[in-house]
């Protein structure tokens, strides 16, 4: 089961009537807004037909970037909440530009936010760190960046990969090779792969299980295996997939990523299943709760999000393939895997530029 398309505009509709005047995509009405889910927001608004408010939202982005290449983390009707810069957030716009250019293949629009996206590409690949992951986020203090949280999540790591693979494609398009950008995704691309231990534990949360297959680090027998590991203690069958492993919560927005990672795969059957289980999270004008406690049987918290309607669009673009854009995390779109140069971790590097180091097998302490 899915949507039909105007389910899908009807849901895209209600993302739009909850952008701020200013052309910010809220979490919700009064609620805060940052720059990952405010440009998933734009990507669900260009597959449901609101074009129009997802230029809005673009803009948006242009003009609230910092001249670091960050956004505020946190920024709630206009006024700065959080002023630290995450990389992970920073990063998407890659992949919202990419997204628009396979929807629209409006080339002005891609020269237009180029500047933006080189910006943040910038920022995030100066924060990567020795063993390959990105440190998750920079404090500000005073209008200024200030110090660096040097600690990588592996969720966020697992999404700057994809945005990494669609900056070197925009660059591509525009004719300004990045090396450092490849390099960085394929250093960062090993330790997805390989040092998932060094990256900050959040194993009781879904999207660390998931992530490195849906941002397209992990593919292929690997990434099937890695889904088979936990598919018992997060997939809730009827109703979705838990956030966290301890707590009876499934949440709409995790497991339509789910049924992308899935998809990419090429697992349509349990994509599709899954996808069909959390409907029973969308209201009758085509918004969504975030999430359900199964025990109690209610809809927690109260709210219907934008970044839920989302990433159900997203995932019935996907699942259906009704607009160029459902390659997006597909990515057979994006450039290629990046080779692994110039590693810092102790392992081989394809160029032989680094030695195993001695009595190291693949793994750093």
């Amino acid at each position: 089961m899915s949507l039909t398309r105007a389910q899908v505009e009807q849901t895209a509709a209600s993302i739009a009537a909850m952008q701020e005047p200013s052309g910010a995509v809220p979490w919700t009405p009064g609620e805060h807004t940052d720059v990952w889910n405010h440009l998933e927001s734009a990507m669900a608004l260009m597959v449901g037909g609101q074009s129009d408010a997802a230029e809005r939202a673009f803009e948006w982005a242009r003009e609230t970037q910092r001249a670091d290449g960050s956004w505020p983390m946190k920024i709630v009707v206009g006024e700065v909440e959080d002023h630290s810069g995450e990389t992970n957030m920073s990063a998407y716009v890659a992949v919202a530009t990419w997204h628009h250019w396979l929807v629209a293949r409006d080339e002005a629009f891609v020269r237009r936010m180029w500047p933006t996206v080189r910006r943040a590409l910038d920022f995030v690949v100066g924060m990567q760190l020795p063993f390959g992951g990105v440190a998750w986020s920079q404090e500000w203090a005073h209008g200024e960046p200030g110090p660096v949280n040097a600690d990588a999540l592996l969720a966020g790591s697992s999404s700057i990969y994809h945005s990494l693979r669609a900056g070197v494609a925009l660059a591509e398009l525009v004719g300004e090779p990045q090396v450092d950008w490849e390099l960085a995704g394929g250093r960062l691309g090993h330790a997805l792969r390989e040092h998932r231990d060094l990256f900050l534990d959040k194993s009781t949360f879904s999207m660390d299980w998931y992530y490195p297959v849906l941002g397209g680090a992990v593919r292929g027998p690997e990434a099937h295996a890695l889904l088979a590991e936990r598919w018992d203690t997060f997939v809730e069958p009827g109703l979705g997939i838990r956030c966290v492993s301890e707590n009876p919560w499934v949440t709409g927005a995790e497991t339509c990523e789910l049924v992308m990672a899935l998809d990419a795969l090429g697992d349509r059957a349990r994509a599709l299943q899954l996808l069909a289980d959390m409907q029973h999270l969308r209201t009758d004008e085509g918004a969504y709760w975030t999430g359900y406690v199964f025990p109690d049987g209610v809809n927690w918290p109260v709210e219907q999000t934008t970044y839920t309607a989302a990433a159900v669009v997203l995932a019935v673009d996907q699942v259906t393939d009704r607009t160029p854009g459902a390659d997006i995390m597909r990515g057979t779109t994006l450039a290629p895997d990046f080779a692994e140069l110039g590693l810092e971790c102790g392992c081989p590097s394809g160029d032989g530029s680094a030695d195993r180091v001695a009595g190291v097998s693949g793994r750093t302490s």
